[in-house]
């Protein structure tokens, strides 16, 4: 995307000493250790010098707004699902978007409650006012099948999230090849040309399965949570693969070889060798990112979210830190700093 709200393969993070102030104690104001919050799936769009991030719980999407990325402000209710319908349930992973002057919302849901998790479709809302809080009109599923001209015929779809490349708007998802009757069923990454923030308009491309080792090999084979990631001449999709409820869960990169090739054609991205980003002893199941700047826009962010613990299951906390880039401009990660560590805030954030 266009905006400072996503940017985009192995180190270790530099870590700087806390300050001491004369009682030899550190400032806290200056400092701030890992998990930052419950919640999985974290998403943030930073505009005019103030953080949106955006979630869902309880068949409910929430906004929240800060000009602190390591406080992300008070969470407002601004959708309630329908009762009935193909978006009455499981509302998964929005991502808040500020797209042709209005504010935008995708997310994943489907028409029953619980699992078997086999009817998640992707949609969209918009903004009826300037305001990132809404009102929200609810602007329908995206087509994410193989048969435009069919409607009906959209393929189990989430993690949708949109992009400007070169002028023309995309849309970027995980997938089925068919839809299933088991959700145990293996995940590609889509990719569709938009027409406008609520229209795919074009059928999709696959343009990556789980096929290397280190993606393979557990219960599930997937590829999901695909986020764009753009500095300079070059771009990055940087998703998660292996399962979510598992230690395992990381994040792997998909570079483009030219930004001015099309991404539609599967053999124009490159995957990368390994994991880019992976767990530690500490720091388990880490994956699903989105990327922003620091206040003063000198440093790139990685907000994340990793496991509570070892055993199976979706109880997550959100965590961020800060990258760098290697001097041919690839992202460099690192490992994931351990809870309690303490980290300086982004450069530029206020008391």
């Amino acid at each position: 995307m266009g905006q400072a709200g996503l940017l985009g393969c192995k180190s270790s993070a530099v870590l700087e000493a806390p300050a001491e102030t004369q009682a030899g104690k550190t400032d806290a104001a200056l400092y701030f250790t890992n998990p930052v919050m419950d919640g999985a799936d974290p998403w943030v769009w930073k505009q005019d010098s103030v953080y949106y991030s955006c979630g869902s719980g309880n068949g409910t999407i929430y906004v929240s707004q800060s000009t602190k990325l390591t406080k992300l402000g008070e969470r407002v209710p601004v959708w309630k699902a329908p009762s009935t319908g193909w978006n009455a349930h499981n509302i998964w992973a929005p991502e808040i978007h500020f797209l042709q002057g209005k504010w935008y919302i995708y997310y994943a849901a489907g028409k029953d409650p619980g699992g078997p998790f086999i009817h998640q479709r992707s949609g969209v809302l918009e903004s009826t006012t300037g305001s990132p809080f809404g009102p929200y009109v609810d602007k329908g599923m995206l087509y994410t099948g193989d048969s435009l001209q069919h409607p009906g015929t959209a393929k189990w779809a989430i993690d949708l999230s949109p992009f400007y490349l070169n002028g023309q708007l995309y849309a970027v998802w995980s997938g089925w090849e068919q839809n299933a009757a088991t959700d145990r069923t293996k995940q590609h990454l889509y990719l569709a040309r938009m027409s406008n923030p609520w229209t795919i308009s074009s059928n999709r491309a696959k343009i990556s399965s789980p096929t290397q080792p280190w993606e393979t090999g557990g219960e599930l084979d997937l590829n999901e949570g695909p986020e764009l990631l753009k500095k300079n001449e070059k771009a990055f999709l940087i998703y998660s693969c292996r399962e979510s409820w598992l230690k395992e869960y990381r994040l792997g990169q998909l570079t483009l070889s030219d930004t001015l090739a099309d991404p539609m054609l599967a053999s124009n991205w490159t995957k990368s060798d390994g994991p880019v980003f992976q767990s530690t002893a500490e720091v388990l199941g880490v994956g699903h990112c989105s990327f922003t700047t620091s206040p003063d826009n000198t440093e790139d962010w990685i907000l994340y979210h990793a496991k509570k613990s070892a055993q199976p299951g979706w109880q997550r906390d959100i965590r961020m830190q800060k990258f760098t880039w290697t001097a041919d401009g690839f992202p460099v990660f690192g490992e994931p700093v351990s809870s309690g560590v303490p980290i300086k805030v982004p450069s530029g954030q206020k008391e």
